[in-house]
């Protein structure tokens, strides 16, 4: 099966000019110290995916249905109602941080975090660093 293109692709958007646009302004804060946490984790700049997903690093991934594509190995959405915080790796192998985390709720691969002061900081950290590594080391659309 080809790759297949993903409706959601990276832009060349400025990230700093979107998170300008984030309200109220707790929400921007909140959403500088994440930005801040993910540069850190993986290394990499940040890079707008599609018009309000800001994403960190690539990664390429094949499914077996054939189905491939790339994504990004972390990354987070300033929504509405909360911060989506894309856990690519998912959640079942990180059990015990999670019990850590605080206050949140989770998708598949998506963790909504209402106000960063919800959760506890360094367990979000780790979360995050550990899943880009592990996104990272085995690269199959986890």
């Amino acid at each position: 099966m080809a790759k297949t293109e993903n409706k959601t692709q990276p832009t060349e958007q400025d990230v700093a000019s979107f998170l300008q646009q984030v309200e109220p302004a707790q929400k921007l804060e909140d959403c500088q110290q994440i930005l801040n946490m993910m540069k850190k984790a993986t290394g990499a700049e940040p890079k707008m995916w599609g018009g309000s997903i800001i994403g960190f690093g690539e990664y390429h991934y094949q499914y077996a249905s054939g189905h491939e594509g790339d994504w990004f190995l972390t990354g987070f959405s300033p929504r509405k109602q909360n911060i989506s915080v894309y856990i690519m790796a998912g959640f079942k192998r990180y059990e015990e941080l999670m019990a850590q985390l605080g206050k949140y709720k989770t998708g598949k691969s998506c963790l909504y975090i209402n106000k960063l002061e919800d959760v506890d900081k360094a367990v979000l950290e780790e979360l995050i660093k550990l899943s880009a590594r592990y996104v990272e080391e085995n690269q199959s659309g986890c």
